[in-house]
């Protein structure tokens, strides 16, 4: 069974179906594919994105949840887990939300959260962030989030042609 989990204000469940085209939205929307790895040209690729949230091959490499309003009438995003390495006890978090939903508080209320399950209950013991070194919100949120810059990853991967840094947080199970 899926883990659904709940804040203050934020529901955690299941990619479905009908989320594909706020999915859709959000991984092809200008404001939010500069500070994302992925983005969709079609609602057709976007498809296969859906696919791989909920394939049960995913469930052992990662993890990844809708966000959504407490009352799961309104799809806010999604965040999770990639590249979860169980020998090493350790994982790549990711997030992203819809543009009209940004600067509300949600991704450090969304991030709290699943960072205290990976804990919890997936026996990780580290929670690694990758965040290009322009994208100084981001930068932000994990500070406050207290993950620990680690250092940066100068010229380490190319997007839109050209050459970008990545700065390495990391955040060490408290519990």
């Amino acid at each position: 069974m899926f883990p659904e989990l709940t804040t203050d204000r934020l529901f955690f469940r299941q990619f479905q179906d009908n989320d594909l085209g706020r999915v859709f939205e959000a991984l092809s929307h200008p404001k939010v594919i500069p500070h994302y790895g992925v983005q969709y040209d079609t609602m057709e690729a976007c498809k296969e994105q859906m696919t791989w949230f909920a394939s049960l091959e995913t469930q052992k490499t990662g993890r990844w949840w809708a966000i959504c309003s407490k009352d799961n009438t309104t799809f806010y995003g999604g965040g999770g887990f990639n590249n979860w390495d169980h020998e090493h006890q350790k994982a790549e978090v990711g997030f992203w939300l819809l543009p009209a939903f940004w600067g509300r508080g949600y991704m450090q209320e969304g991030m709290r959260a699943i960072c205290d399950y990976a804990f919890r209950h997936m026996g990780i013991h580290r929670i690694e962030g990758f965040v290009e070194s322009n994208n100084i919100n981001c930068k932000r949120a994990m500070e406050k989030l207290d993950f620990q810059l680690e250092g940066c990853m100068r010229d380490c991967e190319k997007k839109d042609g050209r050459f970008i840094s990545l700065d390495i947080y990391a955040s060490i199970n408290p519990l």
